[in-house]
């Protein structure tokens, strides 16, 4: 599998270049986007990269087997860079929520195509889709776990963490609905705002 696709594909967890997908991925990635999973055909990805139908066949089993590579492989990478930057961070849950806030913002604006996959979870089969929702409750996981060790220590104010928790991953994976590469603000400054609206959203309590 590429680096982009891998959970172990980066050296840190802020820095992306340019995503590089095998053409047969990255033109599966371009239509899906493009025309939904449904609107997209095995002959219009062979098409785009220049291939027969059946040559596409040698690669991948069926249309099924790419969206689960590109859908997977995003959720192992965005999993990735999330258990380093929890790892960095530390002990502390406050600086653990900030950091996976930041991390998640910027996988979904430097990856805005990839990250937008997620909307075709509902195209998976059920066995692939289980192994998805699987990863993504561990996403969920580590941003619920962060909330609840602040709470305890009297960080976070907020009387609904696990609502809390679960609005600020909602807000952060959004990012890729509307990031695009050409704003006025960098996916970094873009991140720190979120972190601070994040921080706002359980009740940070600041310490003299």
């Amino acid at each position: 599998m590429v680096a982009d696709l891998r959970p172990d594909g980066h050296t840190d967890w802020r820095a992306y270049e340019p995503v590089r997908l095998p053409p047969i991925l990255a033109a599966s990635l371009d239509a899906f986007d493009e025309h939904g999973y449904h609107g997209t055909t095995v002959r219009d990805i062979a098409r785009r990269v220049g291939v027969t139908v059946p040559a596409l066949y040698y690669h991948y089993q069926n249309k099924q087997a790419l969206l689960v590579e590109l859908l997977l492989g995003s959720m192992n990478a965005v999993l990735g860079r999330c258990r380093s930057a929890v790892e960095e961070a530390g002990p502390d849950p406050v600086e653990r929520f900030g950091a996976l806030v930041e991390c998640i913002v910027l996988y979904m604006a430097n990856r805005a195509p990839m990250a937008f996959l997620d909307t075709e979870t509902r195209s998976l089969e059920p066995d692939n889709r289980a192994r998805y929702i699987a990863m993504r409750d561990e996403l969920e996981a580590l941003v619920q776990t962060s909330v609840r060790d602040a709470v305890a220590r009297g960080d976070f104010t907020t009387p609904y963490p696990v609502d809390a928790g679960r609005a600020v991953l909602t807000m952060a994976q959004a990012v890729a609905n509307w990031y695009r590469p050409y704003g006025r603000l960098t996916p970094q400054e873009i991140a720190g705002r979120y972190v601070e609206i994040a921080l706002a959203a359980v009740g940070h309590r600041t310490k003299d």
